[in-house]
């Protein structure tokens, strides 16, 4: 009977994206689009794709997780309506 190994995923962060956890431990990407965050869980392909408007000058470092995790929290599931 064949072997199965474990996919290994390597995620490249660009400019205007971050990496970070959830309160669960999942792993976000966010990436700054024109003047809003998209949410895409890479931990788990069953995670809706969430996305919210704020304001910010950019999405670097200064930005902390905690702050990632809030508008997380806050932003509704691309595709349906509040």
């Amino acid at each position: 009977m064949p072997r199965l190994s474990a996919r290994s995923t390597t995620y490249h962060q660009h400019d205007g994206e971050r990496i970070f956890a959830d309160d669960t431990g999942r792993l976000w990407l966010a990436a700054s689009q024109d003047d809003a965050i998209v949410f895409t869980c890479i931990s788990d392909g069953r995670g809706s794709a969430r996305a919210l408007a704020v304001e910010f000058a950019s999405l670097d470092e200064s930005v902390g997780d905690d702050i990632l995790r809030a508008w997380l929290d806050q932003a509704p599931r691309i595709g349906s309506l509040p």
